[in-house]
């Protein structure tokens, strides 16, 4: 079977549950706080979602659990009018995130939830990428281009 509808419909029956229950917002927060910090789970799970994962354990699709959760949290910040931002920068920057919610708020006119990253990789700067779509203003990106420019150039000249 296709993971990707596996994972999607699974997803959805969790958010269409919860948004019954009126437990949705709480679910999609602690679900948000285990995907950030998979090694400190909460000590007491919502009801809700212990639920869903025992039936995922149930019905043998425990391989695809973060999958599951990670495109509840898509479905879930969508179905509420939200934008989901992952900001991921070279090393901690204080005050990048609200200057970043700032600006995409006043650009889309909605509410952002910003899921915040470090990556050494980058070596400067920061990547902002919102609903599949990526701003990358690293030092890495910008080393990709100058590399990629002087090969074409020197392809050339050959």
């Amino acid at each position: 079977m296709n993971s990707g509808a596996v994972t999607k419909r699974y997803a959805r029956a969790l958010l269409l549950y919860t948004q019954e229950r009126g437990s949705s917002e709480r679910v999609c927060e602690q679900v948000r706080t285990m995907l950030r910090n998979s090694s400190r789970l909460p000590s007491k799970l919502e009801p809700d979602l212990e639920r869903f994962i025992r039936l995922l354990v149930s019905r043998g699709r425990t391989d695809y659990l973060r999958r599951i959760l990670r495109c509840y949290v898509d479905m879930y910040v969508e179905s509420v009018g939200l934008k989901n931002v992952r900001l991921i920068t070279a090393a901690p920057f204080e005050g990048l995130e609200d200057r970043v919610r700032e600006s995409i708020e006043k650009r889309t006119g909605c509410k952002v939830i910003i899921e915040t990253e470090v990556d050494p990789a980058l070596i400067g700067g920061f990547r902002v990428v919102v609903n599949g779509e990526m701003m990358d203003a690293s030092v890495r990106h910008q080393l990709q281009l100058l590399e990629r420019q002087f090969v074409e150039k020197n392809n050339r000249i050959v």
